[in-house]
């Protein structure tokens, strides 16, 4: 039966078990990203998130409380000063596992824990991602009028960008001076 047994105890002892996490999760928050075992990877999710969700009340019994978990003064300072306010309005799930397949030697399943606002290439690409594949089934037609309308949009913009060049001479275009008026007007008379 597994009653009572909520931790991975990961084959070590609770000392051990406890310096490792604490390692790890200083880490962790030092470099926003680590390769791990998963189980590992899995113990330090459970470990760091709640860490993270003190780190938003940002007093001094807070840092206390974290400082006596991770024992890292570097990781504390970092943790409340660059991680908590990125991370102010997300309601959980701070950490992001990835899995990147198996260890050569014993064939342990690794993987990358790291945090999840932190992480460029997913942020920004699943917004703009989103923005592109959204469509609406109600009342804009089959997709063939959307070229047309874009069409129309191009037409529109062709035809308001001569009437900006022409009220202002171009840079390309000599400027006119008083000495090549005259002269034009002498060729005119002449």
């Amino acid at each position: 039966m597994r009653n009572q047994n909520k931790i991975n105890q990961l084959s070590r002892t609770s000392a051990h078990r406890k310096a490792m996490l604490s390692n790890m999760a200083s880490s962790l928050i030092e470099h926003k990203r680590i390769t791990t075992t998963l189980a590992k990877a899995k113990a330090l999710r459970g470990y760091v998130e709640p860490l993270i969700t003190k780190s938003k009340n940002d007093t001094t019994h807070s840092r206390r409380m974290v400082f006596r978990k991770l024992q890292n003064k570097e990781a504390v300072t970092e943790l409340f000063r660059e991680v908590a306010p990125k991370i102010a309005t997300r309601a959980g799930g701070y950490t992001r596992i990835i899995k990147i397949g198996f260890r050569q030697g014993d064939a342990a399943e690794m993987c990358m824990i790291e945090l999840v606002d932190f992480n460029d290439i997913y942020t920004t690409d699943n917004k703009d991602a989103a923005k592109k594949t959204r469509r609406s089934r109600r009342g804009s037609g089959s997709p063939k009028s959307a070229p047309a309308k874009e069409a129309k949009a191009d037409d529109k913009s062709a035809e308001t960008a001569p009437k900006a060049e022409s009220d202002q001479p171009s840079p390309e275009s000599p400027k006119e001076t008083p000495e090549s008026d005259a002269s034009e007007s002498e060729q005119k008379e002449s």
